[in-house]
């Protein structure tokens, strides 16, 4: 079995279709699938589409490109509101210099207040990051230092550099559908050498549709795909992929497995 460590399912490409969505991913062999926070104040509604399905989990937190918009959200509300019992994780936040959507120190603001509520709670840290390296190894390491948060760093499209530093910090590398871009040569490098308990698969659809179905809509049935490009580059069958990939979720998401003990 598989599972969609990342995706949002309340974006509108994907909203308009759940049942079709969670009939492909389970014809696919993707037995669950965490449906990702990118705003607050819209928590009501992706717990309402966690509530409504057994597979579906959720986080709660506030993507970077939004930061400045929810500066009011402290991390203590972050830490009231994943008390919900379908919400698995903090995120997602992080920092993305690649687009000027909100400000860098907006973003570094949101980017403390949920680390501070992932150290309190124990839920892992969804960390989106994008041409902010640099800063980023700055942040998590001062962080680390404060006491240890768990995280994952979702969809990654980084360099080595932070790969080694995130790895080295205990997190987890999340690879998507660029996995399987033809020009992902650095990406599938960093696939291949990341310890074997530290990797997981997501799609985060509805973007990054992998190879055969890229520049199309992406679904959580696709990861599958993701997961055969990681087997072939690790050189292993998709079965022990999906094995390896099931554990290490299950670890890090460790609220689903109390409720739901999932078996790989």
């Amino acid at each position: 079995m598989l599972i969609d460590s990342h995706c949002h399912l309340d974006f509108d490409a994907l909203s308009c279709d759940i049942d079709g969505v969670l009939y492909r991913m389970e014809k696919a062999g993707v037995g669950a699938c965490v449906t990702v926070s990118t705003r607050v104040r819209q928590f009501e509604k992706i717990t309402a589409l966690a509530q409504t399905h057994d597979n579906i989990w959720c986080s709660v937190g506030t993507h970077p490109h939004n930061a400045h918009e929810e500066l009011d959200i402290f991390s203590s509300d972050l830490v009231e509101l994943s008390h919900h019992p379908k919400c698995v994780a903090i995120g997602e936040v992080g920092l993305d210099y690649h687009y000027d959507n909100s400000p860098k120190e907006a973003q570094k603001t949101g980017f403390l207040r949920h680390i501070e509520a992932s150290r309190e709670t124990g839920l892992p840290l969804i960390i989106h990051s994008r041409s902010a390296d640099d800063d980023m190894i700055e942040i998590l390491e001062n962080e680390m230092g404060k006491g240890s948060f768990p995280f994952i760093l979702h969809c990654f499209s980084s360099g080595e550099k932070l790969a080694k530093a995130g790895l080295e910090l205990g997190g987890y590398l999340s690879f998507s559908g660029i996995l399987t871009f033809k020009n992902a040569q650095e990406i599938q490098q960093i696939a291949s050498f990341a310890p074997a308990e530290r990797i997981l698969v997501e799609t985060d659809a509805p973007y990054l549709a992998p190879v055969p179905y890229r520049g199309k809509s992406n679904e959580p049935a696709y990861v599958r795909h993701t997961a055969a490009k990681l087997a072939e580059l690790r050189e292993i069958s998709l079965e022990e992929i999906s094995k390896i990939t099931t554990d290490n979720f299950t670890k890090l998401f460790n609220k689903v497995k109390l409720q739901n003990d999932i078996k790989s």
